[in-house]
């Protein structure tokens, strides 16, 4: 009678409940996945757009003389603040949409899902590849040259802006970013294709969402690629996106703490003369 029990029991559950979900065995679609990269790109691009737009009214501008308005946009220093606080609430909705998504409304665990275990992954990883990176984008930048571009332009309007560029990119950025690319975008594209092939796609996706922000920088869209690469990667080896994220964070952590020191640190003559190549070996990274 209770093997009859425990066979009924077993042929009542669906193939849903059966199944094991796990950071590489993901409970949600490409389908979905997709739908979150998409509406965290909109919400980055649009949002401040909304929150812009009512200032830039009060101010009299013509909207039809674009050049104008993204001269505007780029150097004054409130419309510019204003931008970068909607900036906050486009995180908040990606990481809500993103944890919809994830637990299906709590029916599984937003960590286990994604991920909360080293995987392997040592400080000396961590450390050694921070100082790999750095030597690399300094590099490229010395090899390259920076110009001026329009997150320099937003870092040198006033240090408010630096200060809430900061803040994004140590307490808000990294871990949604993190979620969105190696933790639903990589555990969907590995599930339904293969490893190397979401490795690929990420590495990608991140990258070419950056790249506007640092255009005509050419040292930084390069060392922004090779960061998407080693952080997929290191997703690829763990299984977990804790490492991804952690890593992410320490490092923009560093480059916001270099951006804030800037004023005060000891820079050759040749970077106190060229302020855009001495942000963009901060911020390189961001």
């Amino acid at each position: 009678m209770q093997e009859l029990n425990e066979n009924y029991e077993i042929e009542s559950k669906t193939p849903e409940d059966l199944e094991v979900y796990s950071p590489n065995n993901p409970p949600w679609s490409v389908g979905m996945a997709i739908l979150l990269w998409i509406s965290s790109v909109a919400f980055i691009f649009l949002l401040p757009v909304l929150f812009v737009v009512p200032y830039i009214s009060s101010q009299g501008l013509d909207f039809e003389n674009q050049e104008l308005m993204t001269e505007y946009i780029t150097s004054d220093w409130v419309a510019i603040l204003v931008g970068l606080s909607s900036t906050i609430l486009a995180h908040i909705l990606t990481i809500i949409l993103a944890w919809v998504i994830v637990t299906r409304f709590k029916t599984f665990s937003f960590r286990k899902m994604l991920g909360c275990e080293w995987g392997g992954f040592k400080i000396w990883h961590l450390v050694a590849i921070i100082v790999g990176v750095y030597v690399i984008a300094i590099s490229l930048v010395s090899l390259l040259g920076a110009q001026e571009d329009e997150l320099t332009k937003i870092l040198q309007s006033s240090r408010a802006a630096v200060f809430l560029v900061a803040f994004l990119a140590t307490f808000t950025a990294p871990l949604v970013e993190e979620v969105v690319y190696r933790g639903v975008l990589y555990s969907a594209f590995q599930k339904y294709f293969n490893a190397p092939a979401a490795v690929l796609i990420v590495t990608v996706l991140f990258a070419a969402v950056h790249v506007p922000q640092y255009l005509p920088n050419y040292a930084t869209i390069i060392t922004i690629c090779i960061l998407s690469l080693i952080l997929t990667l290191i997703r690829w080896k763990t299984d977990n996106l804790l490492p991804c994220i952690i890593l992410h964070t320490v490092f923009n952590g560093l480059q916001s703490i270099l951006l804030i020191l800037e004023p005060y640190l000891p820079l050759p003559e040749t970077l106190k003369t060229q302020p855009e190549k001495a942000a963009t070996l901060f911020y390189s990274l961001m």
